[in-house]
């Protein structure tokens, strides 16, 4: 049965992400920042908590990982990496390693650019990539630590991926995104489909995402990119815009 990913706000503009394996009833929570909103997510689902997932360092993505394993008792999980300065792993993984929730399995994809040490989660029973803050819809993740070679490289693993994929971003930035996106290639009609929708559902005071893949394949300019070159031009003009 599916894995199904329910987005949580905090913060500011944060998702967390309340993961169900159907079959089992197991969860778990991807990148936990604020406790409380989480806490109070888990308990209104039913209370179970079975393990957290952290896609990089950067504490608008960890700062409430303690409270939350304190609260639940659950095994941590995340970039063997970037162990030195995550929250206590239960488990390290690396790149091609597995993480089993229930009876579903997620595949871990090192994807450097962002960080050095960002890692995604890849449930292909339900499709769903916790993408962090490598691949936003509309966007990508600045290059904090990583190059623009590295975090094309990161993209094009995650553009393999099934075009039904859910991408479950760590942000909600899709209408600043989209804003560069017009800028840069205004006359894409799937582009503009894609804010319509957007602006749509933020007018309605719901979440951008997930995103589907196959819609970002063909809006998002990061994905669009022919080379590393080109995405590294864009890269540099967003960071400019």
């Amino acid at each position: 049965m599916p894995v199904t990913a329910t987005p949580i706000p905090i913060l500011k503009d944060n998702y967390a992400w309340l993961l169900r394996e159907s079959a089992t009833g197991a969860t778990a929570i991807v990148d936990p920042a604020d406790a409380q909103p989480v806490i109070e997510a888990i308990e209104k689902a039913g209370g179970r908590l079975d393990m957290i997932l952290l896609t990089h360092h950067h504490a608008d993505h960890t700062a409430g990982t303690e409270e939350v394993r304190a609260r639940f008792g659950c095994p941590v999980v995340g970039a063997a990496a970037d162990q030195h300065r995550l929250p206590r792993l239960d488990d390290a993984v690396r790149e091609g390693d597995t993480v089993t929730l229930g009876n579903a399995t997620a595949r871990v994809i090192e994807t450097p650019g962002h960080t050095r040490g960002q890692i995604n989660f890849f449930f292909g029973d339900g499709a769903v990539l916790l993408s962090g803050d490598t691949l936003f819809s509309l966007g990508c993740g600045r290059l904090i630590e990583g190059t623009a070679e590295e975090m094309f490289a990161s993209l094009r693993k995650l553009a393999a991926l099934p075009p039904e994929t859910m991408v479950c971003c760590g942000h909600e930035y899709t209408e600043s995104n989209a804003r560069f996106a017009l800028a840069v290639d205004p006359d894409n009609a799937e582009l503009h489909r894609f804010v319509g929708k957007v602006e749509q559902l933020r007018a309605a005071g719901q979440p951008s995402v997930p995103s589907v893949l196959a819609d970002e394949l063909k809006a998002n300019p990061f994905l669009l990119a022919p080379d590393a070159a080109q995405f590294a031009r864009l890269r540099a003009q967003k960071d400019r815009f």
